[in-house]
């Protein structure tokens, strides 16, 4: 459910991207080149970034804006490769989670530690917080972030029973980033990095035994159909982010300009409202709950087991964010990345880094 805060923000970013849309005046013709999101039947790409970049983008910018849009399978791209196609200038504009392209931008990790947010309304104070330090930091590779959207809570599907993180251990759990595998490792869980276009095909053949991801996100690409329980205990919101090519974006026109911060504007409130939305509709999906699955594919033939997360299971998570999650990010990232957690992230969070 969408918290008061996350509300507020939702509302004032959409009426501020209506008031500013409207005001393109008449001018050149442009064609953006944008790939986003991790496969092309997700909610994120059919219910916002199809509707509103494709299909809308036309009428909206008074003919002028066109977006050629791909998914990453459409554009034969995997996760990490998003960020330097946009820094090189193959495409204008890029969408991927955070964690899944932090190998070149460590910093960008932290928005979204695994274990770090319980809630998607934390994940949005936290992310709005961050991005203003994590653009200086990408500015220097000649990249920025525009606007910000996560996945639904990011779950766990696995081939096998469980009861909770106590079965974790020695399972061959796939991952889409560095603090993720921390967490993993640090549960006694085998921590595999996947392409996410490669996890059904891996649960299928028991390549690995779970996979995380939203739990929307494995409904739209039935993971469903390769697993057979879905542990819904949230180590994050895969955060992501869109990113645009710095010199391109400084080279339109100033009114272009603006009208495309509206647009992501008003894209970044529907995605944060969707992937509040699209948590417990995707677990009401995969368990064949047809009454509360509105936005997924209700699962019909074999639904899966819903496990729910127990208050310790929680606490271990917390624990392990705090002694082991944290400490190596700060390792990958460097000290000032310790610093600048504690002062912009832990006073939302409530967790603070101490060097050891």
């Amino acid at each position: 459910m969408l918290k008061k805060f996350l509300v507020a923000a939702v509302a004032a970013a959409c009426a501020s991207g209506g008031a500013i849309a409207q005001s393109l005046p008449a001018g050149p013709k442009i064609t953006v080149t944008a790939v986003t999101q991790a496969a092309p039947s997700i909610p994120q790409y059919t219910k916002v970034d199809v509707p509103v970049l494709r299909e809308n983008m036309p009428k909206a910018s008074n003919g002028r804006i066109e977006f050629n849009l791909k998914s990453w399978p459409e554009a034969n791209v995997q996760g990490p490769e998003v960020i330097r196609l946009v820094r090189s200038g193959q495409v204008d504009i890029g969408g991927a989670p955070l964690t899944t392209v932090s190998g070149d931008v460590p910093i960008l990790d932290g928005v979204d530690l695994a274990g770090l947010n319980p809630e998607i309304d934390q994940a949005f104070r936290v992310a709005e917080a961050m991005m203003p330090i994590a653009n200086r930091e990408l500015e220097r590779m000649g990249v920025r972030i525009i606007a910000s959207y996560p996945y639904p809570a990011q779950v766990f599907f696995c081939r096998k029973a469980i009861n909770g993180l106590a079965d974790f251990k020695g399972l061959k759990i796939r991952v889409n980033g560095p603090s993720p595998g921390d967490l993993m490792n640090a549960l006694g869980a085998q921590p595999t990095a996947l392409a996410f276009g490669e996890v059904y095909t891996a649960l299928e053949r028991g390549t690995v035994d779970c996979g995380v991801t939203g739990s929307g996100s494995g409904n739209g690409t039935k993971w469903y159909e390769v697993s057979t329980h879905l542990y819904s205990l949230a180590i994050s919101w895969s955060t992501s982010g869109y990113f645009v090519n710095l010199a391109w974006w400084n080279k339109l026109d100033p009114a272009v300009r603006s009208f495309l911060e509206a647009q992501f504007r008003n894209i970044q409130a529907q995605q944060w409202k969707l992937g509040a939305d699209a948590s417990q509709d995707g677990i009401d999906c995969n368990i064949g709950n047809a009454a509360a699955c509105t936005i997924g594919t209700v699962v019909k033939n074999r639904p899966m087991v819903w496990v729910k997360a127990s208050d310790a299971d929680k606490a271990r998570v917390r624990e392990a964010l705090q002694n082991v999650v944290l400490p190596n990010w700060v390792k990958r990232c460097g000290p000032k990345c310790g610093d600048i957690y504690n002062e912009v992230i832990a006073p939302i969070s409530g967790v603070r880094y101490a060097a050891r």
